[in-house]
């Protein structure tokens, strides 16, 4: 992963520095060999990596269904003895058993201060506090007072209330205050644009809106298209005062502490909700088109639940530190657990998680510096930044430490692979690396598209944790598979979950079969009480993709996995993104822009292919580090990073590297882009051409670039 091969070659000195090194850990590793074994135990590593997962329950001619072999956990088994069938009861169970723990933890920002910069600028940043805790009694309290707050502002049982609000402490005590009431949350990502906003709110005919402080100036010209709405709900900021002018006649404006207080004296008693009644409207990132509300009722949410318990396991001391989308449903689920396992979370944001993040003031902590947490949820696109970043620093680091990072990191993989840890090296090495996140992380949970498997090793060997992969859409709650902390492969989504079967169906069109050797293949189609309700009111979209067999729920995913012989699946292709170029090949867009996303040059790829034609083009952002490194390399002269996006020698430059890269990753020829258009801005959901969750919108992308693609076509 660290091999760079146009870096300059190692001088006498450190080749020689180098091989003293080695032999040093040569005479370490004879004479502690004896111990680590005795101690490590590699052998029952290896045995637990390897073990069977899941077994086959169902084989048909085109079809072939498994089944985990798991055993309902101790935390799952309490869920069905404290009878927990909804959010509502799950949250009354969780303050009944963890009382005066720390639940949901908010850092205080002390100010906000001009910063001046080396290059004379001024920047505004924070000045940040501790962190202060909300025990499980003042949640549960809490939650009971916004529902009730809500009610006496007009809110009725069963009728929707948006949520749409950036991740916070307010966010899901919020969305627990709705479920007191058995008030449905429609949840709409922040990061969508008006009209998507709109549609979600206009489709799901709510009246009230909740909000934040950020977020509630859009609303401004929201409003205008979504005439039902009467209320608006804003969670406050730390320091600024809300400015509640300049909005439409009539709209009744409320603060979220308000609410608080409607309810204090509010003698409106709880509505509980039913297993069936709908908990969530979860719109969709809308990767492929507008957004569809996905209906989750309380069953569905409890049974994620409950194999979530099951896949990972919880230790004292454990704390989360929460800063994807509660929108995302992965987010929430994995949120929800740790409630109800007595896991502490501390809110974060990108801006103030790390130390040097952009927010945080010279002198001042990050988040992470300062909640230290041992667990981490998080999507590819932020680990595969955090495996450019580590691999940034480390080839600006000097050539000497550059040279002995790189010897570490590879004695570390060899041993690993075997089955051992590497404590010292760990300490000594890897530690600095750790600190960034706190220094306590012991497992980080991705989810929302595949992970590369150069990030998953790096990231595990660097951070030194877990790193576990798990796969599942909105559709099925987040649930469908989740690879075992102790499984050590990479590429893999791991087996189903408990109560959750996975059914491979036959996909004839791309040659996708049960019967294939060496591994059966085929749609992906996900069974279980995981499996939602269907699609708001789209009766015909949820008839297309969901079915009823054999008292079961099932859904098409439209993912493409094989099956592993010990019951785990590995995600290869995905129906939507596959095209068939004219001289009959068949290339995985979506396959494709996973390898090259993993070349030092790109942050962001989507590849095209015109059935009409013999090759593949390519629309990439480059790392502008990385291009005017390679535009040196080529003899380029030295040009603003706008300018070198446009020069043709600068895409020359770049094809070839993805060439190479390519090649090492084994593609075959017919998969590598013939062509590519350097993108100078940066693609992000406020632009529309990637969504909350970072998956790049295909169609929107072309669009933008179509006269782009006709180029790269014509030359």
């Amino acid at each position: 992963m660290f091999i760079d091969e146009n870096e300059t070659p190692e001088s006498w000195w450190v080749s020689a520095v180098l091989r003293t090194i080695r032999a040093v850990a040569l005479v370490f590793d004879i004479i502690t060999f004896p111990v680590h074994l005795i101690i490590q135990r590699p052998w029952r590593k290896r045995e637990l990596s390897r073990r069977i997962k899941a077994k086959i329950i169902e084989t048909t001619p085109d079809s072939i269904t498994v089944r985990s072999v798991s055993e309902p956990c101790e935390l799952h088994l309490r869920l069905v003895k404290d009878r927990v069938t909804t959010m509502e009861s799950m949250l009354r169970a969780a303050a009944a058993r963890w009382q005066e723990r720390p639940c949901l933890g908010t850092r205080a920002v002390l100010s906000e201060e001009d910063e001046p910069q080396p290059n004379g600028r001024v920047f505004k940043k924070y000045k940040m506090g501790d962190y202060s805790w909300r025990s499980y009694n003042d949640v549960s309290t809490e939650a009971r007072q916004f529902g009730a707050g809500l009610r006496a502002l007009g809110c009725a049982p069963r009728a929707n209330v948006v949520m749409f609000a950036e991740t916070r402490a307010e966010w899901m005590l919020a969305a627990h205050g709705c479920f007191t009431q058995s008030i449905p949350v429609v949840t709409i990502y922040a990061t969508l644009g008006d009209d998507a906003i709109a549609h979600g709110i206009n489709e799901t005919e709510v009246s009230t809106v909740i909000t934040t402080h950020e977020l509630l100036p859009k609303f401004k010209k929201i409003l205008a298209k979504t005439p039902r709405v009467d209320t608006i709900i804003f969670m406050e900021d730390q320091l600024k005062t809300t400015e509640r002018d300049g909005f439409k006649e009539g709209i009744n404006i409320v603060g979220y502490k308000e609410v608080l207080e409607m309810g204090k004296t509010s003698k409106i008693e709880p509505v509980t909700p039913s297993a069936s009644d709908t908990a969530i409207i979860m719109y969709t990132s809308g990767s492929t088109g507008v957004p569809k509300g996905v209906i989750l009722s309380h069953r569905n949410m409890v049974a994620t639940l409950k194999a979530f318990a099951d896949a990972m396991p919880i230790y004292q001391g454990d704390v989360l530190m929460g800063f994807l989308p509660l929108a995302h449903v992965f987010e929430l689920l994995a949120e929800s657990l740790c409630i109800i396992g007595g896991v502490p979370i501390g809110y974060s944001t990108p801006l103030t998680m790390l130390d040097t993040s952009s927010k945080i003031m010279k002198g001042t902590m990050g988040d992470a510096t300062i909640l230290k947490p041992t667990c981490i949820t998080t999507v590819p696109l932020i680990m595969d930044r955090i495996s450019k970043g580590i691999t940034d620093k480390v080839s600006r680091s000097g050539p000497l430490a550059g040279a002995f990072f790189k010897w570490a990191y590879a004695y570390k993989q060899a041993w690993q692979r075997r089955g051992y840890d590497t404590p010292v090296l760990d300490r000594v090495v890897f530690q600095k690396v750790r600190m960034l996140l706190g220094g306590r992380v012991r497992l980080m949970i991705s989810g929302g598209a595949p992970l590369a498997p150069d990030t998953h090793t790096q990231v595990r060997l660097c951070l030194c944790c877990d790193v576990v992969a798990g796969y599942g859409l909105t559709e099925t709650t987040s649930c469908a598979t989740v690879m075992d902390p102790l499984d050590r492969s990479t590429g893999r989504v791991g087996a189903p979950t408990t109560g959750t079967d996975i059914k491979l169906v036959n996909w004839e069109e791309g040659n996708y079969r049960v019967e294939n050797k060496p591994y059966p293949q085929g749609e992906v189609v996900i069974g279980g009480d995981c499996v939602a309700e269907g699609y708001y009111k789209n009766a015909q979209k949820t008839r297309e993709e969901f079915l009823d067999s054999a008292g079961r729920r099932w859904f098409r995913s439209g993912d493409v996995a094989e099956l592993h012989h010990d019951g785990c699946i590995k995600i290869i292709d995905r129906k939507k993104d596959l095209v068939k170029l004219q001289a009959g090949e068949y290339v995985s867009l979506g396959k494709v822009e996973a390898e090259l996303k993993t070349c030092p040059i790109v942050e962001n790829i989507c590849v095209y292919g015109d059935s009409s034609k013999t090759y593949t083009v390519a629309l990439l952002v480059p790392n502008p580090r990385r291009l005017a490194e390679l535009a040196a390399r080529a003899g380029l002269p030295a040009l603003p990073f706008e300018q070198l996006c446009r020069a043709r020698a600068a895409e020359q430059a770049v094809l070839r590297e993805l060439a190479d890269h390519a090649r090492k990753c084994g593609l075959e020829k017919f998969e590598v882009p013939a062509a590519v258009k350097l993108c100078a801005e940066v693609w992000s959901p406020d632009m529309g051409l990637v969504t909350a969750a970072f998956k790049i919108k295909r169609k929107d992308i072309q669009e933008r670039y179509k006269e782009d693609i006709k180029r790269m076509y014509a030359s």
